[in-house]
This record gives C-alpha cells, sequence and structure tokens, in this order.
C-alpha cells in the first residue's frame, strides 16, 4: 500500500502526459478532409492548426493562479474534464465554428495540465526529477505518435475523420480515472505549491524571456510541422496514407530521445552542445522539404523529428532552471503563456503564405528564419542559472 502511494501520483502523472498532444496532432493527418467536410477557408484552416498555440497562450498563463486556489490536482481534473467534453463536442460539430469551439475548450484543459506538468513533477518526486520528466517526456511522445501515425487508419476503418477523433475522448476519460484517487486525498497533499511567485516577477528577468522565446519557437516550429507537414508532402505526390506515414515518423523517432534527452538535461551543468546539434537536424529537414520532398521523404521526416527534440530539452530545463514548485509553475506559466504566444506566427503563417504563394517555400522559408532567434535564446537558457537568482535582482 506504501508503493502504491508513492508512485501512483507517477502512473497519473503519465496517463495526464499522454493526452497533452493528440488533441492537436491528430487534426493535421485529417486536415483535408475536415477542411471540405466543414467548408473551411484556407486562413480559417491556418487558424485551427494554430488555435493550440493561441489557448496555451490565453488559458497557460492562468495556470499558476487557478492552481494556487484549486490545488493542482483539482486543477488537473478540471483540465481532463474540459479535454473529455471538448473533444466530444468537437466529434458531433456540425459547422466549422462549432468545431472550433469546442476545440478551444479542450486545449484550454491541455493549456492547464501543459503548464503545471514540471511543477506536479518537482511536488511528487523533487528527489527523482530527472527521472519523472523522463517517462512523461516519453509517454507524451507516445501520445502524439500514436494521434500522428494512427488517425488516417483509423478514419479508413471507422468510416471516417469523426470516429477516429473519437479515441480521444477515450484516453482522456482513462487519464481522469486516474486522478480521482489523488482528488480523494484532499488539498493539503494536492494543493500548494509554497508562497507564490508572480509571473510578472519572472517577466523582469532575461532567463524568463529566454525560456519564452525558446520555448516559443520551439512550439511554432512543432505545431507547423503537426498541423502542416501531411499537406506539404501530399502537395508534393505523396498519397494520404504515405503522407501520414511520414507524420508518424516524424513525430515516432523523437520517442526515445524524448526520454534520453531529460535525464542528460538534468545531470549536465550546460547542454548547449546538444541543443545546437537538435538545431542542425532541424535546420536539414527543412533543407530537405524545399530542395526534394519526394526523393527521400522518410530521412526529411527523421530530420525534422530530431530537430523537434529541443521540447523534451525545455521540459528538463523548466525542472532545472527552478528550485521550488511555485517558482516552476511561474517560470513554466509565464514561458508557455508567452511563448504559445509567439509560436502562433508558426502555423498560422504556413497557411496564410501558403494561400497567397500556391507553394512551400514562403512558409519553410519563414521557419528557417525563426531558427536563427531560437538558437539565441536556446543558449541563454542552457546556461547554469536558476530564476530565483534574478528574481531577487528585481525584488
Amino acid at each position: 500500500m506504501t508503493w502504491l502511494r508513492r508512485w501512483w501520483p507517477l502512473v497519473a502523472i503519465l496517463a495526464l502526459a499522454f493526452n497533452l498532444r493528440p488533441v492537436a496532432s491528430s487534426i493535421g493527418p485529417v486536415l483535408t478532409e475536415i477542411t471540405v467536410d466543414l467548408g473551411l477557408s484556407g486562413a480559417t484552416a491556418g487558424l485551427l492548426t494554430s488555435l493550440p498555440t493561441i489557448c496555451f497562450a490565453v488559458f497557460g498563463a492562468a495556470a499558476p493562479w487557478i492552481s494556487q486556489r484549486l490545488g493542482l490536482s483539482w486543477t488537473i481534473a478540471l483540465a481532463l474534464g474540459a479535454l473529455v467534453v471538448g473533444q466530444t463536442g468537437r466529434v458531433l460539430a456540425p459547422s466549422g465554428t462549432l468545431f472550433l469551439g469546442w476545440s478551444m475548450l479542450a486545449l484550454a484543459g491541455m493549456a492547464l495540465a501543459n503548464v503545471l506538468m514540471p511543477t506536479l513533477v518537482r511536488l511528487h518526486y523533487p528527489d527523482r526529477i530527472a527521472l519523472a520528466t523522463s517517462l512523461y517526456s516519453l509517454t507524451l511522445s507516445l501520445g502524439l505518435t500514436a494521434a500522428s501515425s494512427v488517425t488516417v487508419p483509423l478514419a479508413n476503418a471507422l468510416g471516417g475523420w469523426r470516429a477516429a477523433l473519437s479515441a480521444g475522448i477515450v484516453a482522456a476519460a482513462l487519464a481522469l480515472l486516474c486522478w480521482l484517487p489523488l482528488l480523494l486525498r484532499g488539498r493539503s497533499a494536492t494543493g500548494s505549491t509554497g508562497k507564490p511567485v508572480s509571473l510578472a516577477r519572472v517577466a523582469r528577468t532575461p532567463l524568463g524571456w529566454a525560456m519564452a522565446v525558446f520555448f516559443g519557437i520551439q512550439s511554432a516550429q512543432a505545431y507547423s510541422i503537426f498541423g502542416w507537414l501531411p499537406s506539404v508532402y501530399r502537395g508534393a505526390g505523396l498519397s494520404e496514407v504515405e503522407a501520414g506515414l511520414m507524420l508518424g515518423i516524424a513525430t515516432g523517432v523523437g520517442v526515445i530521445p524524448a526520454f534520453l534527452i531529460p535525464a542528460y538535461v538534468a545531470r549536465a551543468r550546460n547542454p548547449g552542445r546538444l541543443f545546437l546539434v537538435i538545431m542542425c537536424f532541424l535546420v536539414m529537414g527543412y533543407v530537405g522539404l524545399l530542395s526534394a520532398p519526394t526523393t527521400v521523404p522518410w530521412l526529411w521526416a527523421v530530420f525534422l523529428a530530431l530537430g523537434t527534440t529541443s521540447f523534451p530539452l525545455i521540459l528538463a530545463l523548466f525542472g532545472t532552471r527552478a528550485t521550488t514548485p511555485a517558482a516552476t509553475a511561474a517560470l513554466s506559466g509565464f514561458a508557455q503563456a508567452v511563448g504559445y504566444a509567439i509560436a502562433t506566427v508558426g502555423p498560422l503563417s504556413f497557411g496564410i503564405l501558403h494561400q497567397v504563394t500556391g507553394g512551400w517555400v514562403a512558409p519553410i522559408g519563414l521557419q528557417l528564419a525563426l531558427c536563427i532567434p531560437m538558437v539565441i535564446a536556446g543558449l541563454y537558457a542552457c546556461r547554469p542559472i536558476v530564476i530565483e537568482d534574478q528574481l531577487r535582482w528585481g525584488a
């Protein structure tokens, strides 16, 4: 019983992590079908692929405030409830407007949980941050890969995109069941993160802004890939199934790095060299898409997969660039709120630039240009500093 009490929070965290990407990543493989069925314009389709970043920016900023009042586990339960209801609503939505509205509710739940994941790890497993972060990063990647690779086969087998997207409802409901034992512990066991640290204080620190820019641009890159990579490949001549497979590769190859990278970052004084290697893969993937998208399409997908492993790297930095749960929540909340506001440039611009130019050179070129500020911010965030030291500057 003691073992169960000790490790059940990890089970609940991993169940939650599995649900933190499918709501967004399951759209890309069937975006064309959704667009036709609901009558979406190119701009509206671009808004749909940008909606995750918009919701994460708006609702993510509120996560530390809500968790201080409801407690971490009750906030996560609220987030999972929004995931269940929102996904159910969008599967039944008869119009594009309602589909966007219900998607926004589901993504609001994802935003709350996304911000608070590093805090959950630090609160429940302060002596095993590397292991817990590696496991939830791995599980998050598995959820992302599953949604990216099986959405089209499910749609073909079950009769359409609506049936395929219903799988996310089941996964979120199961995760909510996993959280029920934590709710029964009461507020004292699930709520306090310590004396609150305001987002305004984090906004006065160089580290806060470096993490925000780093997180924002890597999210712009990732959600552009999730939302538009199948369309890029289909435009180049690949079939629907082949394009979906390329997205599955682009998300699946990162599964093992998602487990290994946080463990390395938690022990490395400065993981800057690893970050630069990751950025090289990202650039090579984009260059391959521009120059020869159908020659070795799987290779460009592999490079993009390795190039987006900056995400587990920054997840680990959230846990190691702060020393208390309250500061972790504030740093994560600020960086993700501002970062996701920055990230809307990615998938939204992809859709608009494609509609304006009729090709993929301009949108992919913008992603390449964004790599420059990402490298600058990422290298600063990798330096061996903690947010509490910089918070004292503006205290």
